[in-house]
Order: structure tokens, then sequence, then C-alpha cells
């Protein structure tokens, strides 16, 4: 009996370290993939005025998750972000960053009633994002589908990096 009661509590300290590694694992994973994609939203008293909301139990921070991707011709961006229209939503190009701005609005359907889970960030935003070539950015187009927003930076055409030898 004592053996059993002793095997049990080996196999419940064993699986608990194994989902506490998990757990660990899936923090470090979140902080090293979404580092830049983590972003701050800076909400206005007026905004809080108009909706009757009192923004300090919404967060301030959420993740606007992005990708970017090299071809040959191009470089193409994609960020979420979602619950936007794509008229709230300002892309700059400037020495080789790309900066998103926007805001997200908190729309309340109902007055009458109670949240019990608020995770979803609102209000004034920036995201910036390295891009890994020079681009045209008199060429560049822009797209939204699907609360995903696509840009499309054609490449400037030129000599391809160049190693320098060291004597």
């Amino acid at each position: 009996m004592l053996d059993s009661l002793k095997q049990a509590g080996q196999n419940i300290g064993h699986e608990i370290g194994r989902t506490w590694g998990s757990f660990a694992e899936g923090w470090r994973e979140l902080l090293s993939r979404g580092n830049e994609a983590l972003t701050h939203f800076v909400r206005s008293k007026d905004e809080e005025q108009k909706t009757g909301t009192t923004f300090s139990i919404l967060p301030r921070w959420s993740l606007l998750a992005g990708e970017v991707e090299e071809t040959d011709k191009e470089v193409l961006v994609h960020i979420e972000v979602p619950g936007m229209e794509k008229e709230d939503c300002r892309i700059t190009i400037e020495n080789n960053m790309l900066y998103l701005s926007g805001e997200k609005r908190f729309k309340r359907e109902r007055n009458e009633s109670t949240y019990h889970i608020m995770e979803r960030a609102y209000g004034a935003f920036q995201r910036t994002i390295p891009l890994p070539r020079n681009v045209d950015s008199d060429k560049a187009e822009a797209s939204y589908k699907n609360g995903v927003m696509t840009i499309r930076l054609p490449k400037i055409a030129g000599k391809n990096a160049k190693t320098i030898p060291v004597t």
C-alpha cells in the first residue's frame, strides 16, 4: 500500500514537472517570437467619454502578429489587425522601416451587459517592422482582407550585398 502511494506521488510529481516545462516552453516561445509583435495601445479620455466605458479594465498590450516575406522582386509584409477597418490604419516607410499605426476603436453593443473576460486591447498603436532590403516606397501597395493587412514593397534594383575582404 505504501509503495503504491509512493509510486502515485512520483507519477503526479513527474506530470506536474512535465506540465510546468511545457508551460514555460510556451512562454519562452511567445516572448522570443512575439517580442516585436507585442504592441502598446494608448487610449484617449475622449474615447472613454464617448463610449461610457472605463478603459482601465481593458488590456493595454496586444499582439499584432506579422510576417515579412521576401521574393526576388519584392518584400511582402503581412500583419494581423483583427477588428479594425482598413481606414483606421496608416502605413509609413522610412529608412528601411515600416511603421503601421492606427486606432482600434471600442464598440459596445449593449450597455446593460456585463463583461466577464476582456482580452482585446483598444486605442491608438504603432508597430515598427524592420525591412530586410531597400524598397521603392513610391510603388508600394497595401490591401486588407479577413483582418490581415498585406503590404507589397518592390525591391529597389541595384547591386546585391558585397563582401569586402579584410586585409
